[in-house]
Formats: structure tokens, C-alpha cells, sequence
């Protein structure tokens, strides 16, 4: 096998997760050892039920999986929420709630996400101003600038989304923030876990990692594939 980080364990590997299962539990790991992180996105359901499309993510190897539902209503995506919450308890992944702390919290998801516009510019500081005193919820931070990602560390993110690093049909409008970011953010906020996030597919994951990511986000990439699974094994093969 050739690791590019060899001292880390693959948290999504389906050797790891069968040798768990055959410890009756399967055991979550740190998001420091995480590298790919996957969607369940209203946008690219195409008819496709949610929890099929969770199940198809986890047996791929997925480590984090996030409900990302800009156009529900907020009783569908809690509704959904608590379905996805079991199914990523069954496989050891991550499951992430996109802008709705308080269901994430609500169906016992270790992961919230919000973007700058739902913090920072929202008023808020520190991630205790959302989250309280609850010590079983992180919430994760998207930035598209280096001082966004900085202000993202300081206020106790869990981990940070470095993107959009090519232009993307999930963001229309942002203009990509390049593999200049996503170099930055190797040398800067290591050892943070931070994802680049935004346009990333199989033709152009290497010069992704050559520019010193270690972890992932990807959606349509996988989401419109014929096969999630192949595709969620292929993209964990490149990252191993």
C-alpha cells in the first residue's frame, strides 16, 4: 500500500471496520484520522432515498457523512436526521448536520457544520455561544480565506472546509479559491483537521493532494456516480 500518511489509520477501511465488527462494536476515530467526508445532498438525491444513499457512502468507506438539505423544511430534515444517526452509528462514521445545531444535538450527531455567513456573521465568536456547555457536539467551520480559516481555529472549530478550491454547482457564484489556499492551509493550520472542500473529482484530486491535503470533502463527484460505492472506494484508494 502506498500511504501518503502512513502513521495515521484509515478510519473508513472496510479491513479496519471488519475487524471491528468482529469485536461486536465499531469504534469512531478522531477526525485527525478521517480523510474522506461525504454528503447526503437533497441537490443530488435524484429520486434516491437518503438512507440508501447513506448506506452506500458508509460501505465505501466514507469517515464523515453530512446532511446537507438547503431546501427542506426544518421537521424532513430532523425526520431524516434521526434515520441518518443510526445508520452512521452502525458503520463508525461521523454524521454532521448542515445548519441546524440544535437537531444535530437532538438526534445524537457528534458533528454540527455552519458557514461564515451563519457565525461569524451571525455575531457569534466562539463555538460556545452555539453549542453552550454541551461536550458531545463539534462544530465544524467552512472559510474561503486564510484569515477566515484563522478566525475559524480561534473560536474552537472542530475541524475547517478550505474551499471552494475549483468552482462548483453547490456554490454557485463563489469564485474558487485555488490550490494557492489549500497550500496555505498545509503550512498553517496543520495540525487542525481541515478539509478542502469544492469541485474535487478523480481528475483532479491529485494536484489536491500534491498541494498538501490530507482529507477531502466531495459531492457531486460521488453523489451523480452510477455506483456511490465504487465511486466513495475508488476516491478512498487515491487517498490511502
Amino acid at each position: 500500500m502506498t500511504n501518503r500518511d502512513a502513521d495515521n489509520p484509515v478510519c473508513g477501511s472496510s479491513e479496519r471496520r471488519a475487524g471491528i465488527r468482529g469485536l461486536g462494536q465499531i469504534a469512531i476515530r478522531p477526525l485527525t484520522d478521517c480523510r474522506l467526508y461525504t454528503f447526503v445532498d437533497s441537490a443530488y438525491l435524484h429520486g434516491r432515498e437518503p438512507l440508501e444513499i447513506a448506506r452506500e457512502l458508509c460501505a465505501g468507506g466514507s469517515d464523515i457523512l453530512q446532511l446537507r438539505a438547503k431546501d427542506w423544511p426544518a421537521e424532513r430534515i430532523r425526520e431524516v436526521a434521526s434515520g441518518l444517526a443510526a445508520v452512521c452509528r452502525d458503520a463508525g462514521v461521523h454524521l454532521v448536520i448542515n445548519d441546524h445545531p440544535a437537531i444535530a444535538e437532538a438526534v445524537g450527531a457528534p458533528l454540527a457544520h455552519l458557514g461564515q455567513e451563519d457565525f461569524f456573521d451571525a455575531g457569534h465568536r466562539n463555538v460556545s455561544d452555539i453549542l453552550g456547555g454541551n461536550g458531545n457536539l463539534g462544530l465544524g467551520l467552512s472559510s474561503h480565506a486564510p484569515e477566515q480559516a484563522l478566525r475559524a481555529v480561534e473560536a474552537g472549530a472542530a475541524y475547517v472546509a478550505v474551499g471552494p478550491v475549483f468552482a462548483t454547482p453547490t456554490k454557485p457564484g463563489r469564485p474558487p479559491v485555488t490550490l494557492d489556499y489549500v497550500r496555505w492551509a498545509k503550512e498553517n493550520l496543520d495540525p487542525v483537521p481541515w478539509f478542502a472542500i469544492g469541485g474535487i473529482h478523480l481528475g483532479n484530486l491529485e494536484q489536491v493532494l500534491d498541494a498538501g491535503a490530507t482529507r477531502i470533502c466531495v459531492v457531486s463527484a460521488i453523489l451523480n456516480a452510477p455506483n456511490i460505492t465504487e465511486a466513495c472506494r475508488e476516491f478512498r484508494r487515491r487517498l490511502e
